[in-house]
């Protein structure tokens, strides 16, 4: 089996989908979502966890400009194909309680949007990885644009900007890779084993960094971000935050640092500083949000600082690090978008302010929220615990001293999260929550669902550390032997 089906099937089925009608086409979407999921699970049971690419197809594609369709599998791919293939049949779960206008475009589009991400995430060739990082754009946009609430073409179409900007530095840096490549060629193999000038590289590095920090995003390219998680449709706001945003770190460990790991040092204390400002920053505003929602997205924009912090570190602890809590962020984050999308449709509004005592009346629900709270507080035990300690050891292998500062993501965010929590769950009932209904059907699945991927990974995090382990460690010894070999020209 090779990773031509995984790409592929969810175009087909997106096409399928689009020509379905209104109440069947969830279903279709769920079914096929399901299916995907099926085949990454086949392929991690063949999967051979070494530094290996796996799996990989080359074909022709324009192979006069050095286009090719080049993709493969190794354990930093296969980590984010479970996170994208496990994530999108839960997220077109939750929707089973709306009702959509031409639904069966908002699901093609989610599919199709699956489709770019998977390209992402396994391509090997630079113009493929473009094209997959566009294709993935460009549903989300309508997505949010057509589906989503109060001011959402004007919010939408600064979050459009923002990244097609973004991606066209990326492409320069591409082009500029692919002139000065001996073999005339986009694929990565060829392009990282080029030996660019300290010069070249420091500059090369803000084409990419740019592109990648702004979907992270990174503090201070974040500014579309809380606008537009806020007034997206759920759905589109758990792929944006569960998924899409990780195409940007992914994109900094699969084409950044291989390409130009001078550059990556050069600036490196930069971007950790940058990091962590926004850890800080995004916590603060976090204690002043009203709304449910936008609190979860400067929370995100907090615990993507850690990611990135711990990436730029540069070392083993930052990169596995980056990529378990990837998953454990991509799993939290859906959660807590779903239990505000809950929590809207009974109640009719997200204004923390308004509610109280919904632990009485909703036993279940209760219980569900507060284990997404502690997995998303990073308590011990739950999923998020290995990733952010990882993570802090990382920095503190780094700097001692910016180590203490990027610890106060956990202060603060078990601080604010905890006080969301409260205000919203217990106390006494109002008018507005008293008559607040359990949960039931597809909320108690997904809810359920994702519960248990807070503990299992919060227990046993070891099989998911040891996908992506040989293939981090030849990673950082290959960038080593770069470093060393253009230092000592």
């Amino acid at each position: 089996m090779t990773v031509s089906i995984l790409l592929f099937l969810p175009v087909i089925a997106a096409v399928i989908t689009a020509f379905i009608k209104n109440g069947a086409a969830k279903h279709v979407a769920l079914f096929f979502a399901v299916a995907e999921l099926a085949i990454a699970l086949l392929l991690l049971s063949q999967f051979v966890p070494n530094a290996a690419v796996q799996f990989s197809v080359s074909y022709p594609w324009l192979p006069k400009y050095g286009i090719y369709f080049t993709a493969g599998i190794d354990g930093i791919s296969m980590i984010m194909v479970l996170l994208t293939t496990v994530l999108v049949p839960l997220i077109i779960l939750t929707t089973y309680q709306h009702q959509y206008k031409n639904a069966g475009a908002f699901y093609g589009l989610i599919l199709f949007m699956q489709a770019g991400m998977l390209v992402v995430f396994t391509a090997l060739n630079g113009f493929l990885f473009y094209v997959g990082w566009e294709a993935a754009l460009i549903p989300i946009y309508f997505i949010c644009a057509l589906w989503g609430g109060e001011n959402r073409v004007r919010i939408t179409i600064k979050f459009f900007i923002y990244t097609f900007a973004g991606s066209l530095f990326m492409l320069l840096g591409l082009i500029y890779l692919y002139l000065h490549s001996p073999a005339k060629t986009y694929e990565l193999s060829d392009l990282s084993s080029m030996g660019l000038t300290n010069l070249q590289q420091a500059w090369l590095f803000w084409a990419f960094f740019i592109a990648f920090a702004i979907k992270m995003p990174v503090f201070p390219f974040h500014t579309w971000q809380p606008d537009t998680y806020t007034v997206s449709p759920s759905a589109g706001t758990m792929l944006l935050s569960g998924i899409m945003l990780k195409m940007g770190i992914y994109g900094v460990i699969r084409w950044l640092l291989p390409n130009v790991p001078v550059g990556f040092l050069i600036w490196q204390n930069i971007v950790i500083i940058l990091a962590v400002i926004g850890i800080v920053y995004a916590s603060l505003i976090a204690f002043n949000q009203k709304d449910g929602k936008r609190l979860v997205a400067y929370s995100s924009i907090a615990h993507v600082g850690l990611i990135a912090a711990g990436i730029f570190a540069y070392n083993t602890q930052g990169m596995q690090g980056a990529l378990i809590q990837m998953v454990n962020h991509g799993i939290n984050v859906v959660g807590l978008f779903f239990i505000w999308d809950i929590i809207s449709r009974r109640l009719n509004t997200r204004d923390i302010s308004l509610m109280g005592g919904i632990a009485k009346v909703a036993p279940q629900f209760s219980i569900a929220f507060l284990i997404i709270t502690l997995g998303t507080v990073a308590l011990p035990l739950t999923n998020g615990f290995i990733g952010e300690f990882l993570l802090l050891k990382a920095v503190f292998n780094y700097n001692i001293w910016i180590a203490a500062v990027a610890g106060l993501t956990i202060i603060f965010g078990a601080v604010y999260m905890l006080r969301m929590y409260k205000q919203v769950m217990h106390g006494e009932t109002n008018e507005l929550t008293a008559l607040f209904t359990d949960i039931t059907g597809s909320e108690k699945l997904v809810l359920g669902i994702i519960c248990a991927l807070i503990i299992v990974l919060g227990v046993y995090p070891q099989p998911l550390l040891h996908i992506s382990e040989a293939s981090v460690n030849n990673l950082l010894a290959e960038i080593s032997q770069k470093v060393s070999a253009m230092t000592t020209k």
